[in-house]
């Protein structure tokens, strides 16, 4: 099996299966390497395929009016983390990795370290989520000094920081603004340590609070995030500002939460709304039931059509003639 063998494959994942564009680049990356790693054979440059069209999906967004709904239904670190979602526009993996050093109160920014792609960046802290914030961290004070009583071990880090910075993970200022309920073991030196909450616990919480609101929408974290760029570009904020806030590495990715902003179809006005919304009212109105043609439905009064045009000139032309023969007799 070469080259023209995983051709085909692929074509038949695209043509056949209907499979999407990712799964179908997974697939030639897998083969590759079985190929060029395990099977030590270089089949070549693969690219006489099918394609499998990627879709353009229209991201979910919340109202106002959701957001406050959904947030209202949560509580406690969950409905904090939610709102640093929807208030900074942070990722899921940013808002969980936020130690004590993050926030800045005095300037009220956040500083987001290593974020994707390895990035960092500040984005505003909402002047309303100040006092929740310091409440957060006397929660997360007490659970630290219990820890530091019964021989913890530190806080999880990166291993070249826990190299550089050997008392780090015993000072305050590198502990998890939202710390794990329970130590586990580190995935570098197998220790036990202090670790951030797991991200399915915030994806758990959204998710019961989307259902229970009664939203009918295929929401979850990430429609908070949506929520934050495309409110801040109806409240009239330019799309190159928008486009730092949430670390968004091109600006054609912070241009598809403009969608919500036209007012459906490129704001192009429906002919229905222009001419026809009189008829709204008309339509509302009870409606005799429709008959068949050559039908009669029991209890309803025969029907009496009225004289054609050719039927009642005949009729008038046969009464003159009558009238003619009269006089002549």
């Amino acid at each position: 099996m070469g080259r023209p063998h995983i051709e085909a494959f692929l074509s038949f994942l695209a043509s056949e299966r209907k499979v999407s564009a990712s799964a179908q680049n997974q697939a030639l990356s897998a083969l590759l390497f079985l190929y060029r790693n395990v099977l030590d054979i270089d089949p070549g440059e693969v690219k006489a395929l099918v394609r499998a069209k990627r879709r353009e999906n229209v991201p979910t967004v919340f109202t106002t009016d959701e957001a406050t709904v959904v947030l209202a239904r949560m509580s406690g670190a969950s409905w904090l983390m939610a709102s640093l979602l929807y208030g900074s526009g942070l990722r899921l993996t940013e808002v969980i990795r936020l130690r004590v050093k993050d926030p800045d109160f005095s300037y009220r920014e956040i500083f987001v370290r290593n974020g994707k792609g390895g990035k960092d960046r500040t984005v505003p802290m909402p002047t309303g989520l100040m006092q929740p914030w310091q409440a957060q961290l006397t929660h997360t004070r007490t659970i630290f000094e219990s820890a530091l009583d019964s021989g913890w071990v530190g806080t999880s880090m990166p291993p070249a920081l826990a190299r550089k910075y050997r008392k780090a993970p015993f000072e305050w200022a590198w502990h998890y603004v939202f710390p794990s309920t329970k130590q586990a073991p580190c995935p570098y030196d197998k220790t036990l340590k202090r670790h951030h909450i797991h991200h399915t616990a915030l994806q758990k919480a959204v998710r019961v609070a989307v259902r229970t609101a009664g939203i009918a929408k295929q929401a979850s974290w990430h429609t908070f995030r949506h929520s934050f760029a495309t409110h801040l570009l109806d409240s009239g904020y330019d799309i190159r500002t928008v486009q730092e806030l949430p670390g968004h590495n091109d600006v054609e990715t912070t241009m598809i939460c403009t969608h919500v902003l036209e007012r459906g179809g490129r704001a192009v006005r429906s002919p229905f709304d222009m001419h026809a919304a009189s008829t709204i009212s008309s339509a509302s109105r009870p409606r005799r039931p429709l008959r068949s043609p050559g039908r009669t439905f029991p209890h309803a009064a025969p029907s009496r059509t009225p004289p054609s045009a050719s039927t009642a000139c005949a009729a008038e032309r046969r009464a003159i003639g009558t009238r003619g023969a009269e006089q002549d007799t």
